[in-house]
C-alpha cells in the first residue's frame, strides 16, 4: 500500500534571537544615563549643601560632610536601581539590539539595492487579510466604475428625452391657446352679425307695422 507523501513548502530559517547583551545604542544610551546622574550628583555639592546649614557646617562640618555623603551615595544608588529595574521591566536592551539589527539591515538592503520579500507566514493577519482582498476590491471597483458610468449615460439620456417632451408640450399648448383665441375672436364675429341681423329684423317690422297703420287711417 502506497502511503501519501504531503510535500510542505520549507520555512524560511527563523530570525536569530535577539541578544541580551547591550548593543551600540543601549550602551550609548546606559552611558547616558550615567552622565546625566553624574552630572547630577555634582551640582549639589558640599558647599552648596553646607551654605543650606550654616550652623552645623560651622560647629559639626565632620558630621555634616557624613551626612551629604550619606545622601548622595543613597540618591546615586536609588537611581541607579529604578533605571535597572525600568530596563528590565521595559526590556530595553533588546529592543534597542532589535532596532539596531533592523537598521542594519535596511541600510545593507539600500547599499545593495535588493528588495527582500517578507515570508508570507511571518506577515500580521491584517496584511494577509488585505492582500487577499485586493485584486477583489480592484475588481468590484472597476466595475461599479463602469455602472456608475452607465447610469449616467442613461441619466443624460433621459435627461434630453424629457426636454424634447417638455419643448413638445409647450409648443402643442401655444398651438391650442392659438386655436382658443381663434374660436373666440369667431364667436365674438358671429355673435356682433346675429345681433345685427335681430336689429335689422326689429325695424323691418316696425316699418311694416307703421305702413299698415297708415293705411288702416286713410280708409
Amino acid at each position: 500500500m502506497a502511503t501519501s507523501r504531503i510535500e510542505h513548502s520549507p520555512s524560511p530559517p527563523a530570525q536569530p534571537p535577539v541578544a541580551q547583551t547591550p548593543g551600540d545604542r543601549a550602551a550609548r544610551f546606559q552611558k547616558l544615563f550615567g552622565d546625566a546622574l553624574s552630572h547630577t550628583l555634582r551640582t549639589c555639592s558640599y558647599s552648596k549643601f553646607s551654605s543650606c546649614f550654616p550652623t552645623p557646617a560651622k560647629y559639626a562640618p565632620q558630621t555634616l560632610t557624613s551626612i551629604w555623603q550619606q545622601i548622595m551615595t543613597k540618591v546615586e544608588a536609588s537611581a541607579k536601581k529604578e533605571f535597572e529595574d525600568i530596563m528590565i521591566e521595559r526590556d530595553v536592551v533588546a529592543g534597542l539590539n532589535e532596532l539596531e539589527r533592523l537598521v542594519a539591515e535596511a541600510n545593507s538592503r539600500k547599499k545593495s539595492g535588493v528588495e527582500v520579500r517578507e515570508p508570507p507566514h511571518t506577515l500580521p493577519p491584517e496584511r494577509l487579510f488585505l492582500a487577499h482582498l485586493a485584486p477583489y476590491l480592484t475588481q468590484t471597483e472597476i466595475e461599479l466604475e463602469g455602472e456608475l458610468k452607465r447610469l449616467q449615460s442613461e441619466n443624460e439620456e433621459l435627461l434630453d428625452g424629457i426636454q424634447g417632451q417638455q419643448e413638445e408640450t409647450e409648443r402643442l399648448v401655444g398651438g391650442l391657446e392659438a386655436f382658443i383665441r381663434d374660436l373666440e375672436r369667431a364667436n365674438e364675429i358671429m355673435g356682433n352679425e346675429v345681433d345685427g341681423n335681430g336689429v335689422k329684423k326689429e325695424i323691418a317690422d316696425i316699418e311694416q307695422d307703421f305702413r299698415a297703420a297708415g293705411r288702416e287711417a286713410k280708409l
